[in-house]
């Protein structure tokens, strides 16, 4: 039997632009709406900047950058005003005019400060003599860090630390900062090195460690073995707005600017205000 030939029907031109302008203005819609979004989430770091900040040295960011960084520094601080918040540093942020290192912006009293003592099995950091004797001068709560090197002896890295570091009443405990995955030691093995450090530390000063590290790094390679240990946190992200319970310090930003020191600092805010971080201390 013979078929029919049908023709199709042309699409029309006029339905197919119409179409088109719909996806475009949803598209922009979204945008505008994640926008809006952020300008609400940030309101009070983007008034604060156009009010305040508009001759501020941009330091080694571009000044969109600049801006960018001063409204989340501002914003976070903000929403945690009646919390001690504190800074890090080590012997890349120079020498340092420690009479200077009051405030963030005229409008964030700093309270803390943690400061790099050693890195691996025999590494001490230049400045950190003169940083832990300033800081104490200053009448600032100070800390003392190692920086851990995976792949070195895990006793000789405690050693170093307890050599350089004589803690007082009234410092924060002992940090241990790990960053890095091992280049020739399974995790494993990394675990066992890091567990050996941490009880070799609480048995000289008689206190638990701190354990500083990402949140990632964290949640993926210590939390299951290392979760009884007091956390200090390093996480970033522009839409992280406050701590998790767990966290007893969180650093929240790497792009600070503090009048005194040159370049740019770590920011750091404890879980709490500043009497509770003094019951934190040694005593």
């Amino acid at each position: 039997m013979a078929s029919k030939s049908y023709r199709r029907k042309p699409v029309s031109k006029r339905k197919s632009n119409s179409t088109n302008k719909w996806i475009f203005y949803l598209i922009f819609f979204i945008l505008l709406l994640f926008v809006a979004i952020g300008i609400y989430k940030f309101r009070d770091g983007f008034l604060y900047y156009l009010g305040f900040k508009t001759d501020k040295n941009v330091a080694t960011l571009s000044k969109e950058e600049r801006k960018l960084a001063d409204i989340r520094i501002y914003e976070v601080l903000h929403k945690h005003d009646e919390k001690a918040i504190g800074f890090d540093i080590s012997e890349y942020q120079s020498e340092i005019d420690w009479e200077q290192t009051y405030h963030i912006d005229e409008s964030f009293e700093l309270s803390f400060v943690f400061i790099r003592a050693t890195a691996g099995k025999n590494k001490v950091d230049s400045r950190f003599k003169e940083n832990w004797k300033a800081s104490k001068e200053r009448e600032l709560i100070r800390g003392a860090y190692h920086y851990y090197r995976p792949n070195e002896n895990s006793i000789e890295q405690a050693e170093n630390f307890i050599k350089t570091v004589k803690l007082q009443k009234g410092d924060l405990p002992p940090v241990l900062d790990i960053e890095k995955l091992p280049k020739s030691q399974s995790i494993d093995s990394l675990k066992v090195g890091l567990r050996r450090w941490l009880k070799k530390v609480e048995k000289h000063y008689k206190v638990k460690p701190i354990i500083y590290s990402g949140e990632s790094y964290y949640n993926d390679f210590l939390k299951k073995e290392f979760s009884d240990y007091p956390l200090w946190i390093a996480n970033y992200n522009f839409w992280r707005n406050h701590l998790e319970d767990d966290w007893l310090f969180w650093q929240f930003t790497e792009k600070a600017q503090i009048q005194g020191i040159e370049g740019m600092v770590d920011v750091n805010i404890f879980n709490g205000d500043k009497n509770k971080l003094l019951l934190k201390c040694i005593r």
